[in-house]
């Protein structure tokens, strides 16, 4: 009978303890080549062993963390194990570090372009640009909005007021050529003025040719 053990994953290799703040810090750690890994799980604890705490995360190809909510001032120790198809590898070397005191001064350039971007780790710049690109794209759109508002309402505003030039002028059409009709033959006092400016010219020219 012959017994098939699936393989594990090896232990994590060259872990390190990075971006040490107050109340944070950065593990990082590498995989050995060939295995199998699909996610880590990170044992932390206190040096006064009054806090332990375990995570862990799966379907991920991380290698880093970042550990929150810790004491300022504070001696800790971190392990990390990789997460493969069949099991847990063994535990890393313990490594140990201590958190900064909220008044010690962060060194110069301690943050690397090249490492994972971190929210509240010394990120803030990069953070209010973000929020500032995000301001701006709203209001662009709302000032494109309301300017294609404007344009829609003046367009309307014009054809109305066309509307309006049209239908006044109408009236007055109608009037002309009313009264055109009523000089034509319509209105008595015109053509009696018509008829009789005639009758006196013919009047006037039988006269002339009376004499």
């Amino acid at each position: 009978m012959c017994f098939v053990f699936a393989a594990v994953p090896a232990a994590p290799v060259n872990v390190s303890v990075t971006q040490l703040r107050a109340h944070s810090a950065m593990v990082t750690w590498n995989v050995p080549q060939g295995d199998t890994v699909i996610g880590y799980s990170i044992s932390q604890q206190r040096q006064d062993g009054l806090m332990q705490r375990s995570i862990r995360e799966v379907n991920t190809s991380s290698r880093w963390c970042v550990l929150w909510d810790l004491d300022e001032d504070t001696h800790y120790s971190v392990q990390v194990q990789s997460v493969g198809l069949h099991g847990d590898s063994q535990p890393s070397r313990s490594v140990h570090f201590r958190t900064l005191e909220r008044t010690d001064h962060y060194p110069a350039g301690i943050l690397d372009h090249h490492e994972p971007a971190m929210e509240g780790l010394g990120m803030t710049p990069h953070l209010q640009t973000g929020e500032l690109l995000i301001i701006t794209t709203v209001l662009l759109l709302w000032a494109a909005v309301i300017a294609l508002f404007c344009r829609q309402y003046d367009i309307i505003k014009d054809n109305d007021s066309n509307g309006t030039k049209e239908k006044g002028k109408r009236p007055l059409v109608r009037a002309t050529a009313s009264y055109y009709n009523a000089s034509a033959g319509s209105s008595p006092l015109y053509n009696g003025a018509v008829r009789s400016g005639r009758l006196h010219r013919a009047s006037s020219s039988i006269s002339i040719i009376r004499v």
